[in-house]
């Protein structure tokens, strides 16, 4: 799958992603979008899934109709993200366009 992470998103976390595509918004120069016109520039740059920590797009974006999906990480915190890199692979693959999943992250 082609993923793009967004500026919270840990990057070091697409390490641990190796079958998928990963993009950050830094590296397409999207960091200063904001989520409407980040998520039609991603669709329309073929991506299927924006991991974010942005807690709060699931209020501000409606999804429906849309052909990307959304995986939200309830941290930014690495080492407690890469406890959670099992989960995280498993939401990814779960995940279906129009989609909102959460991934908890909780410290040992």
């Amino acid at each position: 799958m082609k993923l793009l992470f967004d500026q919270g998103t840990p990057a070091p976390l697409r390490d641990y992603l190796p079958e998928h595509s990963v993009d950050t918004l830094a590296e397409k120069g999207w960091s200063d979008k904001d989520n409407g016109e980040l998520l039609d520039l991603a669709e329309r740059e073929g991506y299927e899934i924006l991991v974010t920590t942005d807690q709060n797009l699931r209020h501000q974006q409606n999804l429906a109709g849309r052909r990307i999906g959304v995986v939200v990480l309830l941290s930014t915190n690495w080492p407690e993200v890469r406890l959670r890199a099992s989960e995280i692979s498993q939401a990814i693959r779960a995940m279906r366009s129009g989609e909102f999943i959460e991934v908890p992250i909780r410290a040992e």
